[in-house]
């Protein structure tokens, strides 16, 4: 795990001998020092990077001794732009710090002000508490907990179970007391220790849609952005795993084995860039805009310098051998381009979902891929150093169905006739498909009025009252949009909560009632919500089922590309099928415009039948997981409840997979948690204490 950290104190070195607090806080902070970290800047306002950090991912440009600039990550900005935007945040103009392509965190020291920009989507947060009469902030949430030697905030827990998508539940806290973290688009400000979080985003009205672009000019938008981010990540250095650094060189001829099967053997990728090729639209076209540009996008050594494309194949899950074989097809059709070289990575029970979670790494927070880390990471062993994901695209492309209320908002009535039309087909003919357009037209009208305030109190009133029916639990087309069609909702892991957690996440839902009265618009804000979730359990991901000397990179969540996308109109989301239409536009715009039969199809039943069979597969294991759970010992569940329906979903219960697999993996990360060893700082000064107070969690009323 890669991080950064530093922190803003009241004193000022020699000149606090006057202050009563400021030597001490001077002398602690001098006295602690996060391990392994390399110094960018020192006193009075350090700031260190910490982890196994790339030479051209840590770039620091300079305008004077008090005045400068640090990005970390990847950034398709060159030296003098980068001087150009600290002269620009020196005034004050943020947004310049967060427009270069590419995904990283910048921090600017202007003299003691100290501004730490987070991203758009959430993928890169930024953490912050009080720390030695200052603040300490830092881009991972549990270095500061071990720094303040923080308990378990157990009722943010409890809303990560019941509302993981309601920004209001979850407020800006983390799974840490005292540590909080700033909401995506905006900025950490620190002058002299006082904090201060600012929105870089230019604000909209709240009455009437922001102006939109025309339909074509909007698709160029999305091209441009994301050729640019691709562009971004070809522009660096190729990137050569340490052969010093996995379990020594490639011991030669193997019988049965290649060179891509020893490597993956000894644990790491191979040299170059690569990109996953599922068959669907958004890692073919992340695959085939990095093979199509020019240059030398693939690997290192390889003849042609070709583009390494890894297409996992499932052989365990049964029932969908159709969909499965149509998927590795495309993704077969799709790397005949000769500047692809295709492999294929074939597992099978051992790599279902569930499978092997007694190994696996402590993230920074729980998330529900721990679930299906194993089950990744078999893929991204065959990848690249550098290896592109698809991940994001449903939520910065694709129209939340709490859009139709925002069209209604705008008396765009006529647009919502193709989009009903199409759920009223896509759970097939029923006695009921007649009435889907008026019953998605009523749950849409009833949206548009309902003020945000209300909308909130009635989500607060649903959990009190343990009203989950509005919860699909089949995955119809139709029920899932009519449950999505509101301000907020429960979960799919409340239903398993006990009720005093419930009364506690009603309680937060009731003060933010009250203390927003204006929320905006609903399907904008549900929009942001999904993707910043989404963003969240990309970078639990990238931590779980992370490879040595291996970066993933996510262009859809990079800040250029989510403003692209926001820049769609929501009569083009609107459409069926909006997300591949787009994606096949931008490919053609690149020059790519033989795609294969079936390119744009989904793969949410594959997925399902794999959650399923692993389910199925792994019923012992989880069932003596919830034999004594840190989560009971919280009063978050109760074991019974949740072996229960741990054993009537391996038996094919229509019960919401995704609530289950929320559960497992905060016990999971529980468990590692109580289970670490050591500590992220040294010094004379250093916390002795862990993150979890006396190791193990406290058994404590929600408050």
């Amino acid at each position: 795990m890669r991080w950064l950290v530093g922190w803003s104190s009241a004193a000022t070195g020699a000149a606090a001998g006057s202050s009563a607090t400021g030597p001490v806080a001077g002398a602690q902070a001098r006295a602690v020092l996060p391990v392994g970290a390399q110094l960018l800047w020192g006193d009075p306002d350090p700031l260190w990077a910490v982890g196994d950090w790339r030479p051209d991912e840590v770039r620091v440009v300079q305008a004077d001794p008090e005045t400068r600039l640090a990005v970390f990550g990847v950034c398709g900005a060159t030296d003098d732009q980068l001087r150009v935007g600290l002269f620009a945040a020196r005034g004050g103009a943020l947004r310049h710090l967060t427009a270069w392509s590419g995904s990283y965190t910048a921090v600017v020291q202007v003299g003691r002000r100290i501004t730490v920009t987070g991203d758009l989507a959430g993928a890169r947060p930024v953490f912050h508490t009080p720390w030695a009469g200052g603040t300490a902030y830092a881009t991972a949430a549990l270095p500061l907990a071990d720094l303040i030697e923080a308990s378990l905030d157990v009722g943010h827990l409890a809303a990560l179970l019941a509302c993981p998508d309601v920004p209001e539940a979850l407020g800006a806290g983390t799974p840490y007391e005292g540590v909080r973290r700033i909401p995506p688009g905006h900025a950490l400000v620190l002058r002299g220790g006082a904090r201060d979080v600012t929105s870089y985003e230019p604000t909209t009205s709240l009455a009437v849609a922001a102006p939109q672009l025309a339909p074509e000019q909007a698709v160029d938008g999305v091209r441009d952005a994301l050729v640019e981010a691709v562009r971004a990540r070809l522009a660096g250095p190729r990137h050569a795993p340490d052969p010093d650094g996995l379990d020594g060189l490639d011991p030669g001829p193997v019988p049965g084995m290649g060179p891509a099967e020893r490597r993956a053997a000894r644990g790491g990728p191979a040299p170059g860039v690569g990109a996953d090729l599922s068959g669907g639209s958004a890692s073919g076209t992340l695959a085939l805009l990095a093979a199509g540009l020019p240059g030398q996008p693939g690997r290192l050594g390889g003849h042609g310098e070709r583009l390494l494309a890894v297409t996992f194949n499932d052989r365990a899950t049964v029932g969908v051998q159709a969909h499965r074989d149509a998927e590795l097809e495309r993704a077969r059709s799709i790397a005949d381009n000769p500047r692809l070289h295709h492999v294929v990575v074939a597992a099978g029970e051992e790599a279902l979902p569930y499978a092997d979670l007694d190994s696996g790494p402590l993230t920074d927070e729980p998330g529900p891929s721990l679930t299906t880390a194993g089950r990744h990471r078999r893929r991204l062993l065959a990848g690249s150093a550098d290896h592109f994901v698809g991940h994001g695209a449903r939520q910065v492309l694709d129209a939340h169905p709490a859009r139709l209320a925002d069209l209604l908002m705008d008396r765009r009535r006529r647009h919502l006739l193709r989009p009903v039309t199409a759920l009223a087909k896509a759970d097939g003919p029923s006695a009921h498909s007649v009435l889907v357009p008026f019953t998605v037209y009523r749950a849409a009208r009833k949206l548009a009025r309902t003020p945000y305030p209300e909308g909130i109190a009635d989500a607060a009133r649903r959990l009190m009252e343990r009203q989950f029916t509005d919860e699909p639990a089949t995955g119809g087309a139709v029920d899932a949009s009519l449950a999505a069609l509101t301000w907020c909702r429960p979960g799919p892991a409340a239903r398993w909560l006990t009720g005093e957690a419930l009364a506690e996440v009603s309680v937060r839902l009731g003060e933010a009632a009250t203390r927003s009265p204006a929320g905006g618009r609903p399907g904008e804000r549900r929009a942001r919500a999904a993707l910043a979730r989404q963003a969240a359990d990309h970078r639990v991901l990238e931590q779980a089922a992370e490879v040595r000397n291996q970066r993933l990179h996510a262009p859809f969540l990079d800040n250029q590309v989510v403003l692209a996308c926001r820049a769609l109109p929501d009569t083009l989301r609107v459409q069926p099928g909006a997300r591949a239409a787009v994606l096949r536009s931008v490919l053609a715009g690149a020059g790519v415009r033989d795609l294969p039969p079936g390119w744009g199809a989904t793969s949410h039943l594959t997925h399902t039948a794999a959650v399923r069979a692993g389910l199925r597969g792994a019923v012992g294991d989880l069932v003596r997981l919830f034999d004594a759970p840190l989560l009971a010992d919280a009063g978050l569940i109760e074991a019974r409840v949740v072996r229960k329906a741990l054993r009537a979903a391996a038996e094919g219960a229509p019960l919401p997979l995704d609530g289950l697999a929320e559960l497992v993996s905060t016990e999971l990360w529980l468990r590692r948690l109580v289970a670490r060893r050591g500590s992220c700082w040294t010094g004379a000064e250093a916390p002795r204490q862990r993150a979890v107070a006396a190791g193990v969690v406290p058994r404590a009323r929600l408050s």
